[in-house]
């Protein structure tokens, strides 16, 4: 799909409630610069055009195991692409215990759906915002240095994940609609980031990854990780005759 049918689809998909007061702002500026000079009027109507693009909240089916492995599933909490897949031991801010543990860091840039999901069904039990500065989010010091927004997961599986919004060279906004003691489904909405950014999230370290570094990343669908135990990682299973 190229981009002008990209677009044409995202004026017919649903918006972020976030971005109604961006999209009515361009609008508005739209009318006032066009009655000026009627040519910003048309280059007005494209950045609103582009605004409603960039707000788009598509539906996602998201992926669930049957029986006992129900909940199994780390599914992709960003749209984008995979920057860095690593086995860390993560900085005390983010509240995991020590040891090591795999991060997967999903870079959006400003043409990707920028709504967050949750990776998996399970309650939040810690809540952090972390100022700081606003450095291109592709960078490895984006991680430690940029505004971002830390949360906690206890799984609906007995297991503790975590998930960061961080801001960008361009974001300048983390929106987290959930607090300490809220349960989310997996694949549920629980906030964005405007215009440009990343999220990294930190799961246990021999848990199955199933994803590439470079992979592109479906919010709510792509399956990133899965701790059944006879999961097999993304690797192992490419590599099968």
């Amino acid at each position: 799909m190229n981009i002008i049918d990209s677009i044409k689809t995202s004026i017919l998909t649903p918006i972020h409630p976030a971005g109604i007061p961006f999209i009515a702002l361009f609008f508005i500026l739209s009318v006032i610069i066009g009655w000026l000079w009627t040519p910003l009027y048309f280059i007005g109507i494209i950045l609103t055009v582009w605004c409603i693009y960039f707000f788009r909240n598509p539906p996602r089916v998201t992926p669930v195991l049957s029986g006992s492995n129900v909940n199994n599933l780390i599914i992709s909490p960003a749209d984008g692409r995979v920057i860095e897949i690593s086995e860390i031991a993560p900085a005390e801010e983010i509240g995991l215990p020590e040891g090591k543990w795999k991060r997967v860091c999903i870079f959006m840039n400003v043409f990707d759906v920028h709504v967050n999901r949750s990776p998996m069904l399970g309650q939040i039990t810690y809540k952090k915002y972390v100022p700081g500065s606003f450095f291109n989010a592709s960078l490895d010091k984006a991680s430690d240095e940029n505004e971002r927004l830390i949360l906690n997961m206890d799984t609906e599986n007995g297991k503790k994940i975590a998930f960061v919004q961080i801001a960008g060279l361009v974001a300048r906004r983390i929106i987290c609609d959930v607090d300490i003691g809220k349960s989310l489904k997996a694949g549920e909405i629980f906030g964005l980031i405007r215009f440009g950014s990343r999220v990294d999230i930190y799961f246990p370290s021999d848990v199955s990854v199933m994803i590439l570094k470079g992979q592109k990343m479906i919010a709510g669908e792509t399956i990133i990780g899965d701790f059944s135990k006879n999961a097999k990682p993304v690797k192992e299973t490419l590599n099968e005759k």
